[in-house]
């Protein structure tokens, strides 16, 4: 079995060393963008989005790796715990598969199956369905004991048995689950009475949908409605996928004409309409509910992030300098509408002090794109590119500079949102673009930057 390093290698294409050393700086405290910017040679240059996605991985595999332990330990416990139970933990790769296997074991209520096997009903229920041409009512007749009374009672709890072993089937409850995701629709109808009460749900007194398709606001809507008691919501699966069939067909069950065939034929009903179905529903109402949720929250962002990023008048071509010693000054030159047109990197200060030069490189971009305005943030070495980006403007006087903050410039750097808006361009000059841009529109840029990473909310 892989280990965790050498799964996220296989998925990322990298080689285990490089997600090694990134795990390392990660548990040490670093930050996804401390690493993608100043770690590359740890790292062997992994960039902002392997880092994202070995970061996310990893707390995921750890989880599950958590999870598993603990399953493996409730069911040994037990003294349930075989080579072959195992070994399907082991190779469990998701949360929800993890979850099915270990639904049979789970601790829980004193259930209707657990009664019948107490009184000796299990070899009923598997002598029916091992063996279709046996007589229901005739084998049943042989249980018969002081806590049994009858014929009929034994097969209700042999059938008991039967539905909790269906319904915990981990193989069966995966399938059956996206099944029904993919071809399942949810359903909404008004209840009686709530037509007038509930006119504000009117698109939904009679509507069905199926889940691949609904949008976020349908879905939160009908919840809504359910909860305001004024709809009726379902997850109505599609009849031709044959749920029941599939089910039979998992346990050998089949409509023969045999004597049992019919008894096991109404348990597989039984199994699907009253506790398969039930909690694969709760599954997906929670899935429903989360895309939902995640979708709404994206589109309340983008509608407010249109209303707020109303773009000052005035903009104007900018050169951005993010400041630097051993790395060098990151130089970033927009056009007036943001666009990137130029970068380059200098190295004015120690230990290679080339001020001539890059004073050279900065002038000549300037007249180049006809910089109106320099940027420079205020981090390490701020005051000395101060100092340069001062002899440029003696030179050239129809520059103005000005310093501004660069806090989350780095964060944006190595973040999801700079590696979709700049994803030719290397996360160590994206800072710089930040910072020049922060000067012609400040909200515009700084949205951008989660709030957490600066000490913000």
């Amino acid at each position: 079995m892989l280990s965790i390093h050498q799964r996220i290698a296989a998925e990322l294409g990298v080689r285990d060393g490089q997600v090694q050393a990134a795990v390392d700086l990660l548990d040490g405290g670093a930050t996804v963008p401390f690493i993608a910017r100043y770690r590359k040679e740890v790292t062997g240059a992994l960039d902002d989005a392997q880092l994202r996605t070995l970061e996310e991985r990893l707390r995921y595999l750890r989880e599950l790796d958590e999870r598993r332990a603990a399953i493996l330990e409730s069911i040994e416990s037990q003294g349930k715990l075989d080579d072959e139970l195992r070994a399907q933990i082991m190779a469990a790769e998701t949360k929800a598969r993890l979850e099915d296997i270990y639904l049979p074991y789970k601790p829980k209520r004193r259930t209707k199956a657990q009664i019948a096997r107490e009184l000796g009903l299990e070899p009923l229920a598997d002598k029916l369905l091992g063996d279709p041409m046996l007589h229901p009512a005739t084998v049943a007749a042989e249980f018969v004991t002081e806590g049994v009374a009858d014929a009929g009672a034994a097969l209700e709890g042999a059938r008991a048995i039967l539905i909790e072993r269906f319904a915990e089937d981990a193989d069966l409850i995966g399938d059956l689950r996206e099944r029904l995701w993919s071809r399942g629709r949810l359903v909404s109808k008004v209840r009686e009475g709530k037509q007038e009460a509930g006119a504000k749900f009117s698109d939904y007194f009679d509507f069905t949908e199926p889940f691949t398709k609904l949008p976020s606001h349908r879905i939160l809507a009908m919840f809504r409605g359910e909860k305001e008691e004024v709809l009726n919501v379902a997850l109505e699966p599609d009849e031709t996928a044959d749920y029941e069939l599939r089910i039979g067909a998992r346990f050998g069950i089949s409509d023969k004409g045999r004597p049992a065939d019919t008894w096991l034929a109404e348990t597989v009903r039984w199994a699907w309409r009253t506790r398969i179905l039930v909690h694969l529903g709760i599954d997906l109402r929670m899935r429903l509910w989360q895309a939902a949720e995640d979708e709404a929250v994206r589109v309340f962002a983008a509608n407010l992030r249109d209303l707020l990023l109303a773009a000052p008048a005035g903009s104007r071509t900018t050169m951005g300098l993010d400041p630097g010693l051993r790395t060098g000054v990151k130089v970033a030159v927009v056009d007036a509408t943001g666009k990137v047109v130029e970068t380059a990197t200098i190295y004015p200060h120690e230990p290679k002090r080339q001020w001539d030069q890059s004073l050279a490189v900065l002038g000549a971009l300037a007249q180049k794109h006809g910089v109106e305005l320099i940027a420079i943030g205020n981090g390490t070495a701020s005051r000395e590119t101060d100092k340069l980006a001062g002899d440029l403007v003696k030179l050239m006087p129809s520059i103005t500079k000005i310093v501004v903050s660069e806090a989350g410039a780095s964060v944006y750097s190595a973040s999801a949102y700079a590696s979709q808006e700049l994803p030719d361009l290397d996360v160590s000059l994206r800072g710089a673009v930040s910072i020049a841009r922060r000067l012609q529109d400040p909200l515009a840029e700084l949205v951008k930057i989660d709030p957490k990473s600066i000490g913000v909310g």
